[in-house]
């Protein structure tokens, strides 16, 4: 891993962070992210906030990050209410997803469910939140945007991570107002 100059600003640091994790994304082959993705779903299903939750705030996953059709799959055979981020400007707003919700490609090439926008925040039971990297204390890296950043203090459920393995940072620089996950899961 790179190692960060003392005299960067934060957001040089965040940037330098991005692009070795990008490099790194590179260096992996697709069998073993699509393995390391059906683990990873495996241990956040297994997890007691997974199986009590009613409602679960997932996201649809870019190429490059942790697929979680599966996660989708299984929510929606429980009986759980799924929740999908959808870009609007700025923010994130969530969207209530079932097989029969229109879709269409949002901002990043994503499906998006149509539809009202989720308001009712308080009864969301569980956040899976995806991130360029995590830290060991949970402290998120994101893409840059601040999408997360402006919804994750909304949210009163627990927070878990999902990152491939060479995602896990030791350190990332971390603002007064980050909020970190509960809970990072990888596989190892």
């Amino acid at each position: 891993m790179t190692k960060l100059p003392n005299k960067t600003s934060l957001a040089e640091q965040k940037s330098l962070l991005r692009a070795e994790i990008r490099r790194l994304k590179q260096l992996q082959l697709p069998d073993d992210l699509q393995a390391w993705s059906a683990a990873i779903c495996e241990k956040v299903m297994a997890l007691p906030e997974w199986q009590s939750a009613r409602t679960v705030l997932l996201y649809a996953a870019l190429p490059d990050e942790v697929q979680t059709l599966s996660l989708q799959e299984e929510a929606l055979a429980a009986g759980k209410r799924l929740l999908l981020p959808v870009v609007q400007g700025d923010l994130l707003s969530l969207r209530c997803y079932t097989h029969q919700t229109p879709m269409c490609k949002g901002s990043f090439n994503i499906d998006e469910p149509q539809g009202a926008d989720f308001l009712d925040y308080e009864t969301i039971d569980l956040a899976i939140i995806p991130a360029m990297a995590y830290d060991r204390e949970g402290h998120r890296l994101g893409r840059g945007k601040g999408y997360y950043d402006r919804l994750l203090p909304h949210l009163q459920c627990p927070l878990v991570g999902i990152v491939y393995p060479f995602q896990v940072l030791e350190k990332i620089p971390a603002e007064t107002w980050d909020i970190p996950v509960r809970r990072v899961i990888t596989i190892g």
